[in-house]
């Protein structure tokens, strides 16, 4: 009875004012999910993540991995009551495509088109079984959440990065600590281009025909179009009201309205008002189902199959095609170039005297996945590839593994640093449960992997210097040196790992100074353990 009482107090609200606020309270509530959804991903201090990681948490694939039904429950019934509202208020990418179309500023630029469904569901099947199957790089390639983390994490984040240096570089001047630089780097340039790829697809897309990627390619719509075909409230035509104007067609950018049938594809519909907020006559409400007491006075019709839509409007031709076109070829080379200026860095000078080499990343037969993964395979079967982990990082020793059968699966490597054992931050900020919460405390006695000695690269060796770097910096005091021989009173003193004690944070690896490889490597292990 209770909620009864509450959908009838609700749809009665809905309808006051024929829900002249429906589209402004779409985009308000948008523009916090996406600017905080953003924030998230570019923030690389590691200050907001406390406040804004249920926001990426609430996003539809990374639940179902988690296996967090609260939040899968209640997308669901959101879905079934208020339609496909989380592909325009939760879903960043959604919502960037929103952003990405306002940049052709031609009124009434859409048009009705029918559901491409011969693209549509294959795509979906092809995510499900790649899911099921885990080939990770294939359906983290098509999840909207992942795509949106790829774009912010290898494109926006180096751009805010080199702001932030920008301002730290004038703070230097003034005497100020209010900002630092930091390195900025190209962690993976595979991965930066499929980014790079995705942006300029959204952008010819957005630019074309608005939500089109949304409509046809995007499998997580699809699944949720499925539930809103049944959604309590829905936009709705009055027949009586209308005037054949078309404005609702012309300003629906999922080009799912057919006013000449008064139909509407409820299964692409996002609900983001344009349409009604367009019909000067009133002819479009966003209510539930009539009940028979009105007498079927407002006559509704439904094109999720679209056997029932009658007509064979094919849309007007392309417009602005070629400005588009000549858009998203400067957009991709600024970001190209800028991607460029990020991976050139200063070069390390010792006393300003002599170059140092930079370190060259090993050949690891077993790839190393942060404390809480349990496993890379594990990590492969629940991670979205959304790179949040690898933005989040402040140490710099996760970037996406360049393995094409898991393309943008994050993995350790230790050439900028080492995984501290304090720092629990990418089990903190995971929305799929890929990398499960671990304390402080419970991270120091997981063992990733293991160390182990390369005495042909070793400068205690190569040099006869004496070193030691890697048994002082190591933190589970696992290293101890040994003479190399023992019957040779001047043999070099080189190091011993003890491997039930080792944890393989890659402290050794990190501080080693032997170039461009290192003379102490962590090789990772199939399974953690816990020592």
């Amino acid at each position: 009875m209770l909620f009864t009482l509450f959908f009838l107090s609700l749809q009665q609200k809905l309808q006051i004012g024929e829900l002249f606020m429906l589209r402004k309270i779409r985009i308000v509530l948008a523009a916090v999910m996406f600017i905080g959804i953003t924030l998230l991903f570019l923030d690389f201090t590691g200050t907001l993540h406390m406040w804004l990681s249920w926001m990426a948490k609430i996003q539809l694939l990374p639940a179902v991995l988690a296996l967090n039904v609260v939040v899968i429950v209640a997308l669901a019934v959101l879905t079934l009551v208020f339609g496909r509202i989380y592909c325009s208020v939760i879903c960043p990418l959604g919502i960037l495509q929103d952003l990405l179309a306002r940049l052709r500023r031609k009124k009434n630029k859409y048009s009705y088109s029918k559901e491409v469904r011969w693209l549509r569901y294959p795509v979906m099947v092809v995510f499900i079984v790649a899911l099921v199957a885990g080939v990770s790089s294939l359906f983290q390639l098509l999840a909207p959440y992942s795509a949106y983390g790829r774009i912010a994490t290898m494109i926006l984040q180096p751009l805010w990065m080199l702001g932030n240096n920008v301002l730290g570089f004038l703070a230097e001047r003034a005497d100020s600590y209010a900002f630092y630089t930091v390195d900025v780097w190209m962690k993976s340039l595979p991965v930066f281009i499929v980014a790079l790829v995705t942006l300029v697809v959204l952008v010819v897309l957005a630019w074309r025909g608005g939500r089109t990627y949304c409509n046809t390619i995007c499998p997580v719509g699809t699944v949720l179009s499925f539930l809103a075909r049944f959604s309590w409230l829905k936009i709705r035509f009055d027949e009586e009201k209308c005037r054949n104007c078309s404005m609702c067609s012309r300003n629906c950018k999922a080009a799912c309205i057919d006013y000449k049938t008064h139909s509407v594809d409820y299964s692409r519909c996002v609900v983001c008002g344009n349409c009604i907020e367009s019909c000067k006559f009133g002819a479009l409400k966003y209510k539930a189902s009539p009940s028979p007491s009105q007498g079927g006075d407002v006559k509704i019709h439904d094109t999720a199959n679209p056997s029932t839509a009658s007509g064979n409007q094919t849309p007007p031709p392309l417009e602005g095609l070629g400005e588009a076109s000549r858009r998203s070829f400067l957009i991709g080379a600024a970001l190209v170039t800028t991607a460029a200026m990020a991976q050139k860095k200063e070069k390390l000078m010792d006393g300003g005297l002599a170059e140092i080499e930079d370190k060259v990343q090993p050949e690891r037969q077993t790839p190393l996945t942060p404390p809480g993964s349990l496993s890379f395979q594990y990590m492969a079967q629940h991670c979205t590839g959304c790179q949040l982990c690898v933005s989040e990082c402040p140490n710099n020793v996760l970037r996406p593994t360049t393995d094409l059968m898991h393309l943008m699966l994050p993995v350790m490597s230790y050439e900028r640093g080492y995984c501290r054992p304090e720092c629990t931050r990418c089990s903190e900020v995971c929305p799929a449960g890929a990398i499960k919460l671990v304390d402080k405390a419970e991270k120091s006695s997981i063992q990733i992997g293991h160390a182990v000695f390369i005495e042909k690269n070793c400068v205690a060796v190569t040099d006869g210097v004496e070193c030691g770097n890697c048994e002082r910096h190591c933190p589970a005091g696992a290293i101890e040196m040994v003479a190399l021989r023992e019957d040779d009173d001047e043999s070099p003193w080189v190091p011993a790992v003890n491997d039930a004690a080792c944890i393989g944070c890659g402290a050794c690896e990190y501080v080693c100074p032997a170039r461009p490889f290192s003379a102490i490597m962590v090789e990772g292990h199939e399974v953690h353990k816990k020592i």
